[in-house]
């Protein structure tokens, strides 16, 4: 099944470099084949709570991907029926790329701070891309001291995403950098089309939280000034 523009553009971020890449809530594993497909790492974990889903996709992979070594390029896959907090790194030694879609932005949170606080020493970068509360998941970001490597916002069936790849680590050299509590690349158009979009998704935020303001007027205008404060 072809991928729509989010996963497309998910899976175009997926650099070199990885020993186990983890699609996580991964539903019908379709960013993870396509990874799998073009053999992104030597390793591809696929993971989501869901058994009968999972038991799906096992059938899938087999028929499609057998577990038999053809080349030395040979790209071995794992599923795992579990929580996306408790992905089990120490069992997979290497660098590793952990894929977080298609949850809310708190939840994600969540995660992120789960999995870091239990592997501190592992070798971790995130890619993620939040349904919404961007914000909140941004500001974890921040009190973990992660880094950012890149970010790109984009627009498919009338809703806006941003993506993240993010790194737990703080390597001195570029191209990483502080992540900015609302985004900094994200607004850095090269097009009249990139313009519009984020033009329209700024509109849309800041109306958003101008909404919750009536309700929550201390807590929510500092996130409206930064906002406010983002030039096209």
């Amino acid at each position: 099944m072809k991928l729509g523009k989010r996963l497309t553009k998910i899976e175009a971020m997926v650099a070199s470099g990885y020993d186990h890449i983890w699609d996580c809530c991964c539903d019908h594993g379709l960013l993870g084949a396509a990874l799998l497909a073009r053999q992104a790492a030597p390793s591809i974990h696929f993971v989501d709570i869901v058994a009968d889903i999972m038991q799906q996709l096992k059938t899938r992979l087999h028929r499609f991907y057998p577990l038999v070594a053809t080349s030395a390029t040979y790209c071995q896959w794992y599923v795992h029926c579990l929580d996306a907090a408790l992905l089990p790194l120490d069992s997979f030694r290497g660098k590793h790329l952990i894929i977080l879609a298609g949850i809310g932005g708190e939840r994600m949170a969540e995660l992120v701070n789960l999995i870091f606080t239990k592997h501190p020493s592992a070798d971790i970068d995130f890619l993620l891309c939040p349904v919404h509360h961007q914000f909140a998941l941004r500001q974890q970001l921040i009190a973990l001291n992660f880094s950012l490597k890149t970010e790109t916002l984009l627009k498919e069936n009338q809703r806006f995403y941003e993506i993240l790849l993010v790194s737990s680590g703080q390597p001195a050299e570029p191209p990483c950098q502080k992540i900015h509590p609302v985004g900094s690349q994200l607004w850095n158009t090269t097009s009249e089309e990139q313009r519009r979009i984020a033009a329209a998704y700024l509109d849309k935020t800041l109306n958003h939280y101008r909404r919750i303001q009536r309700n929550h007027a201390l807590q929510i205008q500092p996130v409206i000034d930064a906002y406010g404060a983002v030039k096209l």
